[in-house]
């Protein structure tokens, strides 16, 4: 079996590869491509891969390329993890909205739209080569923003899944808390990407959420910066995300006060390719949970093993709505556990959403409509109308003066602009 990972000189990749070595069983990976245009980065990345899987006797080989259509020819799956314009452009795009008193965040708001611009055409033209290449391979997407560029590729007819860690992460959080293994754990997740609720959290077919809240509030409320009456009150479990809608203002003058994220991975990431450019490092180093995306691995594997050998099982992923949530077109992405087979995924039946979840859903949805017409056709005016539908913005002058300022921020990656 043959798996490509393009943006393999990601610092998150040895987080992947210890999860192909230990995992082997569920998926026989015999060759591994890392593909990624900076080659430094890329040698050293590879170098640890190699080394991991030494490590851990899994027989399958890395390779590592700069060349796209050399890495996916062949390809059983594609896992896309790119960031177009690096940590440099997160940084910008966490810093220029906070100019208008909106938050600055790579994945919602103003720069999550600036993302999603820089990031859909180079997508869409990595899948197409995979289509013209290898039109049976199943392309895992692991970009941000997950859910649009996941709504880009279905849209164009691709053969794909959207995955995010948010809700493996809670899986293994409750798990915890509960005592219990995760696999016991199921969830009742809902919502867009990084925009989820956990309404329960069934152990043996038992709802466990009211005794998490009632026994680990203060625990769970930290973990999602939110007070621990507003968790109760709402009764379910809101991703991480949701503070920058139910908290913004706060959150926009705490982000004022400190480093931008983008700063602190930049500085871990420095550490972090000093650390792989050892020869005698063989396993991911601890110092890679501070990085994110906690639990990738595991998920990753999780779903390629079910495409590619067709488990029929129930994982959560972004998906097409197709009637899951009647209010919804039936080509928007939703996040939902869906049965997962050789056929791609679809959504398991859920109860209605409701209607404080729900609204903000059906915002969000618009937006993210609005925003892949622009990352597509391109044009300000184009920008301008996804800005002033997010939920974050919503004002006609903030809207213009954040158009101006993501254009002026990202003409380098905006052929149209």
């Amino acid at each position: 079996m043959k798996l490509t990972v393009v943006g393999g000189g990601s610092t998150y990749t040895p987080e992947l590869v210890d999860g192909f070595a230990r995992l082997s069983d569920t998926l026989p990976v015999s060759e591994l491509v890392l593909v990624d245009p900076a080659a430094d980065r890329l040698e050293l990345v590879g170098g640890l891969a190699s080394r991991i899987f030494a490590k851990q006797g899994h027989p399958g080989r890395v390779i590592t390329t700069s060349d796209v259509d050399a890495g996916i020819d062949g390809a059983d799956a594609v896992l896309l993890q790119l960031r177009v314009g690096g940590q440099a452009a997160r940084n910008e795009d966490e810093t220029w909205p906070l100019e208008c008193g909106c938050v600055g965040q790579e994945t919602t708001g103003a720069g999550g739209l600036a993302k999603a611009l820089r990031t859909v055409p180079v997508v869409l033209d990595i899948a197409e080569r995979v289509r013209r290449t290898n039109p049976d391979a199943w392309i895992i997407d692991f970009t941000n923003p997950v859910g649009i560029v996941t709504r880009a590729l279905l849209s164009h007819g691709h053969k794909a899944v959207g995955l995010c860690n948010v809700a493996i992460g809670f899986q293994r959080q409750f798990a915890r808390l509960l005592g219990v293994t995760p696999e016991e754990v199921s969830l009742d997740h809902v919502g867009l990407n990084h925009l989820t609720w956990e309404r329960a959290v069934r152990v043996n077919g038992e709802d466990m959420l009211p005794k998490l809240l009632s026994e680990h509030l203060d625990e769970l409320s930290d973990e999602l910066f939110l007070p621990p009456d507003v968790v109760r009150q709402l009764g379910v479990v809101p991703s991480y995300y949701l503070r920058y809608y139910y908290a913004h203002d706060q959150v926009v003058q705490e982000l004022l006060t400190k480093p931008s994220r983008a700063a602190e991975v930049a500085a871990l990431e420095k550490q972090l390719l000093d650390m792989y450019a050892d020869p005698l490092l063989d396993e991911k180093p601890a110092l890679l949970e501070q990085r994110g995306g906690a639990y990738y691995s595991e998920a990753a594997v999780a779903l390629a093993s079910s495409l590619l050998n067709n488990t029929g099982d129930v994982q959560v992923v972004n998906t097409l709505n197709n009637g899951t949530f009647p209010f919804l077109p039936d080509d928007a992405v939703i996040e939902v556990p869906a049965t997962v087979g050789a056929e791609g995924a679809t959504p398991e039946p859920v109860t209605a959403l409701e209607p404080l979840y729900a609204g903000l859903v059906a915002h969000v949805t618009a937006y993210e409509n609005l925003a892949l017409e622009a990352a597509v056709k391109g044009g300000s005016e184009r920008v301008f109308e996804a800005l002033l539908a997010h939920p974050l913005v919503g004002q006609i002058s903030i809207a213009r003066e954040l158009t101006d300022k993501l254009l002026a921020h990202n003409r380098a990656y905006l052929p149209w602009a």
